[in-house]
């Protein structure tokens, strides 16, 4: 068993904000994290080669402490008893031993059902671009970008600069919500900067506001997606080879409902409930990044250190990085009011318009049930592999459902691993 004064999940920019403030205060500090390198999403291939000279200085600092260990393709499955973690590697699995635990378990790509979606071809928006990063070929290919976020235009500057031709970004946001966001930029210069150099990376590429995708189409494999573009009556079609399509982000809470937890509701998502310090209603746990709400890297950062120094003892040098905290929580609920969806969006999906890929229900199954365990219960909505991480919140955007229980393992885990 290993033993650590403060382990930390996840190894994005808050997970390693936190794991830096708590070593550099003398705690041994282990970091667990599903992926072979440290970054997270925003991070993705290395903290140490991002441009962000942040996530350079963090990873490289923490790399050379002996204070620090990485556990890399490590996964949480469940907790035995209070301060202790069952994980699992791809080879064994392991017991972690821990004073104090921050949760820094990120976030994952939100994608809504609408005819055609299940067609090969078409991924999450996000998706796409850790595909390209990692190698996958899209050279020469046509690509659509559509849902809402600012995370489409930086998925579609990554997939242009990997030889990509965007054909069009469509974003559902209306024209005089994003004029608003980008005035709002004005008290985040460093956004506005991220948005010019993203602009010019995305020179000449069409920018559809107001407008969204009604259905994809194609003989056994994408080829085209018909888009509904506000105050046009004719539906209009991009022919392509690709549709790169998702609905912004939602907070990983599984791992923090699983150890008790509380969660709340905050701009229309499940988040875990914290106090000032990052603490949650847990004695010992506490909680930095996107699980508490997404924000983005600042507000992730800002989050991580002040959790890795409540966590390590020395709360009262955090009065900074509140500063930096309640500045960057004003720019996430301004994100959270530009790119709210739209109600059209709860009216794509047919009645044989599949929800839940895992067990193919489709909505016509669905509609009819009250809430998300009676859905469970008759349909097995939920009750794949993803255990409804996918399906989860499509639903809740569709009927206003949200998974009420998170079942253990929280991964999927070898037997060996559970008696062990």
């Amino acid at each position: 068993m290993k033993r650590f004064d403060v382990l930390v999940v996840g190894a994005g920019p808050a997970g390693l904000a936190a794991a830096h403030a708590a070593m550099t205060h003398g705690a041994q500090v282990g970091i667990v994290d599903d992926n072979p390198l440290a970054g997270g999403q925003i991070w993705r291939g290395g903290a140490d080669i991002q441009p962000d000279q942040r996530g350079q200085r963090l990873w490289n600092e923490l790399r050379d402490s002996r204070r620090m260990i990485f556990l890399p393709q490590t996964r949480v499955l469940y907790s035995p008893q209070p301060g202790h973690l069952q994980v699992q590697t791809p080879e064994a699995s392991a017991a972690l031993h821990y004073n104090k635990l921050i949760l820094a378990t990120g976030a994952r790509e939100r994608l809504l059902p609408f005819p055609g979606w299940t067609l090969p071809g078409v991924t999450g928006a996000g998706g796409l671009q850790a595909l390209s990063k990692g190698g996958y070929p899209l050279q020469g290919k046509r690509v659509v970008v559509a849902g809402s976020g600012p995370l489409l235009l930086a998925a579609a500057a990554t997939l242009r600069s990997k030889g990509a031709h965007i054909v069009a970004i469509v974003e559902q946001a209306a024209t005089p919500a994003l004029l608003r966001f980008g005035i709002g930029l004005l008290a985040t210069p460093s956004k506005i900067t991220q948005a010019l150099h993203l602009g010019t990376q995305l020179r000449g590429v069409p920018y559809l506001r107001n407008s969204y995708v009604l259905s994809a189409h194609g003989d056994g494999t994408l080829q085209s997606v018909q888009i509904q573009r506000t105050g046009v009556p004719e539906v209009e079609t991009l022919q392509c080879d690709y549709l790169a399509c998702g609905y912004g982000l939602l907070p990983n809470v599984e791992l923090a409902q699983a150890l008790g937890c509380a969660t709340a509701s905050h701009n229309g998502q499940t988040v875990v409930k914290v106090g000032d310090m990052q603490r949650t209603t847990v004695p010992d746990i506490y909680c930095a990044g996107e699980g508490t709400g997404v924000g983005g890297v600042d507000l992730a950062l800002a989050e991580g250190h002040i959790a890795g120094l409540a966590a390590s003892g020395h709360a009262n040098e955090a009065q900074e990085a509140m500063g930096r905290r309640a500045h960057w929580r004003k720019f996430a609920d301004r994100l959270a009011r530009a790119f709210a969806l739209r109600s059209e969006l709860r009216t794509l999906a047919g009645d044989d318009t599949i929800v839940c890929r895992c067990e193919d229900v489709c909505h016509g199954d669905l509609r009819t049930h009250t809430g998300w365990r009676s859905a469970k219960l008759q349909t097995r909505c939920g009750m794949g592999p993803c255990q409804g991480r996918i399906c989860g919140g499509a639903t809740e955007v569709l009927y206003g459902w949200r998974p009420d229980a998170v079942r253990l393992p929280i991964s999927p885990a070898r037997i060996a691993s559970m008696i062990e």
